[in-house]
This record gives structure tokens, C-alpha cells and sequence, in this order.
């Protein structure tokens, strides 16, 4: 009997689901501050546990005044900026500091995606969204990016109107603040609301290689298909997937929908991987790349190595650190399933 596949799942969420769910993903629910171990070739990484933890505090310390008005229906908004950007690269335990943030502070409090949370507004409608999120001591945004001008107002929007009820932001992204957008669309016709939104955060540069490679090979061969026929079906709980069926298939879901289309798969593996064909599979690649990578769940491919998921043209474009990211997390996840 052949492994069952993604492309025939159909994964739903409701909209008081997708609050509540509003949680950092597996992978990151033991993290702690004591747990980053920094690279002492780096010293901003010491110096960014030092900051986080410094934020937390705050958040959590608001409990005595502003907090206690909120009983009485009316929260006064702390001074200072309300947010924390963490800006560096891949693989330099941003979101290990931005989930032990989250875990450092009482509740209320959420924690997601960009994509989650834009698809949030989506599903509940904007004010909706926002009156939720504004009962909320910390929204943790992860991954934070701008690909296109509607998400640019959106978010610009939900963050001055989140930060003036007193609501804390934390947030991890590639791109500095006042950089977003930048090379995806004309943001300089949006540069307003992309200073204004950058003007809340204070920003916290965390520099150092990828520490998922540090001395490690590159990606694992491709299998052939007979062989990964054999990984599937040896592997409980796998699923097998033609590449391109798959890709055609994660057209049709929303990418905030991708970590409920890979709950409960112990392996992915998937047959005839090439690289993709345009932007959009692209992108929708990073999304289910990134979900695989929160669940700690390996892949195993035949066809071409995940390293070459993504064109030399792609990688020269606006989106060459979301592509660079996503191939470090899969390269992690095909040496699990090859090792």
C-alpha cells in the first residue's frame, strides 16, 4: 500500500480557532532565554538575549499599573516604544529569542506568523482582528515581511492601532524596518507608512553564520524513486508526493492553512523535485518550508537536491533571503530524514 499524500488533504481552521492558536509551533516550546547558546564570535548574540530578556521584563512588569486599569475597562499605554525588532539573518536564533520572549511573558498573549496574522484580518475583518489582538499583552510576529502594498497598509495599520491600545510587538525579520518591501514593489510610494511603522520598534542586530551549518555537509543526494518509495513506506505516518502535484495542490490553500495541512506527519517525502517555476510556487514553497521546519518534520526528495529548489535569478531578486532561508531550513530537515 502506497504512503499517503499532502495533495489529498484538506486542512480547515475556524476563526476563534485561528486566535487560539495564535501559539509559538512545536519546535519552540521548550526555548528559553538559557537555552540560546551564543556564538562567542558574536557578540551581538549575547548582547541580543540581553535586550529580549530586558523586554520581556518590561512587558511583564506593566502588570502593576496600566494592567491593573484594564479591570476597570480602560488600559493606560506604557511609555517608550512598545516594540522589539530582531533583524539579522538566517539561521542566528531570532526565533529562538522571539519565542522566548513569548514564553518569558504572562498571557494574554499571541504569538505568529506574518502570513498568520495577515490572514487573520482576512478571516475576522480588520477591526475584529484588531479589537482581539488589543485585549493582548504581546503579539510576537515571526518572520515579518512586506511582499506586496496591500499587506504593507495592512500591517501598518494593525501595528499603530495595537501599540496605541498598549499592546507590546516583538518581531523577527531578514530586513531592517525602514528596508521592507524594498525590491518587491514600489515601496518608496509607501514609505510614509513604512517609517511610521518602523518608528515603533527599537532594533536588535543579531549577526553570525548559519548555525544549521556550521561544519555540516551540503544537501543530502537525491533519492531514486524506487528508493524513496521504500523511505515512505518503511517510515509510519509519511506521506508521498509528486512535486508538481503538490505544487498545484498548495495553490489552492492558503499558506496560513500549511501547518495544519503537515500536523501529524512524522516525514515528507516528495518525488521529482525541480526547481520551481515561477515566483509564486516559490513563495508558496518558503510558507510550507517553513511550517515543515516549525514541526521539525524531515523531507527526503528524488530529482534534484533541495538546494537547488530556487533559480540563480530567484536568488539574485527582492525575495533572496526568504529563498536562502527556506533552503538552510530544508537542507536541515532532508539531512534528518537521510541520516
Amino acid at each position: 500500500m502506497s504512503a499517503p499524500r499532502l495533495a489529498d488533504r484538506d486542512p480547515r481552521i475556524e476563526a476563534d480557532e485561528l486566535v487560539n492558536s495564535l501559539v509559538p509551533p512545536p519546535r519552540f516550546d521548550d526555548v528559553r532565554f538559557d537555552t540560546y547558546v551564543p556564538n562567542p564570535d558574536e557578540p551581538s548574540q549575547a548582547a541580543a538575549v540581553t535586550a529580549c530578556a530586558a523586554f520581556a521584563k518590561r512587558v511583564g512588569g506593566d502588570s502593576g499599573g496600566g494592567w491593573l486599569g484594564s479591570l476597570f475597562g480602560r488600559k493606560s499605554v506604557p511609555e517608550g516604544k512598545l516594540g522589539l525588532y530582531l533583524d539579522g539573518g538566517f539561521g542566528v536564533g531570532k526565533t529562538h529569542l522571539l519565542a522566548s520572549i513569548w514564553h518569558a511573558v504572562p498571557g494574554p498573549k499571541a504569538y505568529g506568523t506574518f502570513v498568520e496574522l495577515t490572514n487573520l484580518a482576512g478571516v475576522l475583518g480588520f477591526g475584529e482582528a484588531v479589537r482581539r489582538l488589543s485585549e493582548h499583552r504581546l503579539l510576537a510576529i515571526d518572520e515579518f515581511e512586506l511582499d506586496d502594498p496591500g499587506d504593507t497598509t495592512l500591517v501598518s495599520r494593525m501595528i499603530k492601532e495595537l501599540t496605541g491600545a498598549g499592546v507590546f510587538v516583538a518581531a523577527t525579520s531578514n530586513t531592517l524596518p525602514d528596508k521592507l518591501g524594498e525590491g518587491r514593489f514600489a515601496a518608496q510610494d509607501f514609505l510614509r507608512e513604512i517609517q511610521a511603522m518602523s518608528a515603533r520598534f527599537d532594533v536588535v542586530r543579531v549577526d553570525g553564520p548559519d548555525y544549521r551549518h556550521r561544519g555540516l555537509p551540503d544537501a543530502p543526494e537525491p533519492m531514486t524513486d524506487d528508493e524513496l518509495a521504500a523511505s515512505a513506506a518503511a517510515t509510519p505516518g509519511s506521506t508521498l508526493d509528486d512535486f508538481d502535484a503538490l505544487c498545484a495542490r498548495l495553490a489552492r490553500i492558503h499558506p496560513s492553512r500549511y501547518g495544519r495541512l503537515v500536523d501529524g506527519v512524522a516525514a515528507v517525502h516528495l518525488r521529482g523535485v525541480r526547481p520551481a517555476s515561477d515566483q509564486s510556487v516559490a513563495l508558496r514553497l518558503v510558507a510550507l518550508g517553513d511550517r515543515l521546519y516549525d514541526r521539525d518534520v524531515p523531507v527526503a526528495v528524488s530529482g534534484r537536491p533541495l538546494s537547488e529548489l530556487f533559480t540563480d535569478e530567484m536568488l539574485r531578486g527582492g525575495y533572496r533571503k526568504k529563498y536562502l532561508r527556506a533552503v538552510s531550513r530544508l537542507v536541515a530537515l532532508s539531512r534528518r530524514q537521510s541520516g
